[in-house]
């Protein structure tokens, strides 16, 4: 079979680049002109001529140019922005981004491409760093290289990931990539670059970096450092804690599914504690999720049965059973009956009226069966803090989850049990959940073991979650 050929695409992204433009253009290696599909010139409503520059160059050139200027200025970030949807209209297989005052070194574009050619990649980034000491014998400036090491390290430790640069500008994708990844929910300045790869690595794109030459001539920089390095930070640090649930997902958008938090402390890692010195149960998971939690409970011998309205792969094979049903409409009736636990894991608070389902549970139980519940406390200091300061509003996960229909703290969980006709056996407060905010190592025991005497010193306050387990009252 013959493969479709890729259609490859430039962008070049051009801001009062009159006198190098054309340099930049003339550069692009003759062994890859003859199949670049379109180059688009995007002029960032330059205040020099250089969409004349690129008028008359279109006009003489071999290369089949688009030249666009934009009616005002979008920013480094918003001509990216422009160009790349326009790559996708155009129905571009692959785009490479070009500054157009020849920062980078259009000769490396096969390099660039290869990795995309192949498959091997869904983008490419070319770094100035994977070679040692060329970025400094290439005229980095000291202070650029130094800043760029401390920022990259940084960044690859909040990630995960291992490139050897975030701050290069030259970059390929896959325009089928870029279909898969919100950009256009990007900053219109520089720190787009450092988003994208965020939006990228999230996604499980593959991405690969090539060497490149590194040049610094008369070009100007337009970039505020020190500003340039608290974005990027900040954009960071906003992943991490949008990975964790806490933000709006603007930019990082979470699945349905609820990740385990498989440490001793964490609500997960209690509960798993708690039913692990216990000799084999029938237990009933409602709002199971993925299956995780049962996973891990069936590893330890039970025998769970989980109910959940959503569907995922490998749920039904973690535990013994599965039924998918809303639970505002109540437990199927086909789960059975003679459950020696029935355990709701962050459950209740999605529920407009949670007694009733506490009701309906009571009717499942063995004699000597209860339930265990788990609830994200409205008290802890950091939805207080938030309404405090006039900022309340809600998450993606945990205490201000937006699918949250009812708020608890510590004494009115009590009470909601006890009102469906049980009585409270244990309960137990949760500390902050170290496992979602991708916290480990030396620093996160600090933290915990900090964390743990708060807890326990005013779980009111420092509770994030409040653990319940209680037994029908038999009449």
């Amino acid at each position: 079979m013959t493969k479709t050929k890729k259609r490859i695409g430039i962008l070049v992204v051009a801001y009062n680049a009159a006198t190098t433009l054309a340099k930049t253009l003339d550069r692009i290696p003759a062994e890859i002109r003859g199949d670049i599909e379109e180059v688009i010139v995007s002029d960032d409503h330059s205040q020099d001529s250089t969409y004349l520059v690129g008028l008359g160059y279109q006009q003489t050139s071999d290369l089949p140019i688009t030249l666009v200027r934009q009616p005002q200025n979008l920013g480094y970030g918003g001509n990216q922005k422009a160009g790349y949807n326009l790559a996708i209209e155009h129905g571009l297989d692959i785009v490479i981004m070009l500054h157009g005052d020849g920062q980078y070194a259009p000769e490396s574009m096969p390099e660039l491409i290869g990795p995309l050619m192949s498959g091997e990649a869904d983008a490419v980034f070319g770094s100035r760093i994977m070679i040692k000491g060329a970025a400094r014998k290439g005229g980095m400036p000291l202070y650029k290289f130094v800043g760029n090491r401390i920022l990259t390290t940084f960044e690859n430790a909040a990630l995960g990931t291992e490139l050897t640069e975030f701050h290069s500008g030259y970059r390929a994708y896959s325009v089928e990539a870029l279909k898969r990844i919100p950009f256009e929910r990007n900053s219109d300045g520089f720190n787009f670059d450092t988003q994208i790869i965020i939006q990228l690595h999230d996604a499980g794109m593959r991405i690969a970096e090539v060497p490149i030459p590194t040049y610094y001539g008369d070009e100007i920089c337009y970039v505020d450092g020190m500003g340039y390095a608290a974005d990027v930070t900040k954009d960071v640090m906003a992943y991490r804690l949008q990975k964790a649930g806490f933000g709006d997902g603007s930019r990082i958008s979470l699945t349905e599914e609820y990740e385990l938090k498989p440490s001793e402390d964490s609500s997960h890692g209690r509960i798993s504690s708690m039913l692990g010195a216990r000799p084999p149960l029938k237990i009933l998971d409602l709002g199971c999720s993925s299956g995780l939690l049962a996973e891990r409970l069936e590893s330890m011998g039970h025998h769970v049965t989980g109910v959940d309205m959503f569907e995922f792969p490998e749920q039904a094979e973690r535990m013994s059973a599965f039924y998918k049903a809303d639970l505002t409409q109540g437990i199927p009736p086909e789960v059975g009956t003679g459950f020696d636990l029935i355990l709701m894991a962050d459950v209740l608070e999605h529920l407009g009226k949670p007694g009733r389902l506490l009701e309906q549970c009571k009717d499942l139980l063995t004699d000597e069966g209860s339930v265990m519940l788990c609830v994200p406390n409205i008290g802890h200091w950091y939805p207080r803090a938030r309404a405090t300061l006039g900022m309340f509003d809600y998450d993606q996960r945990g205490i201000l989850d937006a699918t949250h229909l009812r708020f608890f703290t510590r004494k009115s969980i009590g009470k909601l049990v006890q009102r469906s006709g049980y009585t409270v056996r244990r309960m137990e407060p949760v500390g902050l959940p170290l496992d979602a905010l991708g916290m480990e190592g030396t620093k996160a025991n600090t933290v915990r073991l900090i964390d743990h005497f708060l807890v326990t010193m005013w779980p009111t306050m420092f509770g994030y979650q409040t653990i319940v387990e209680a037994t029908p009252n038999r009449y």
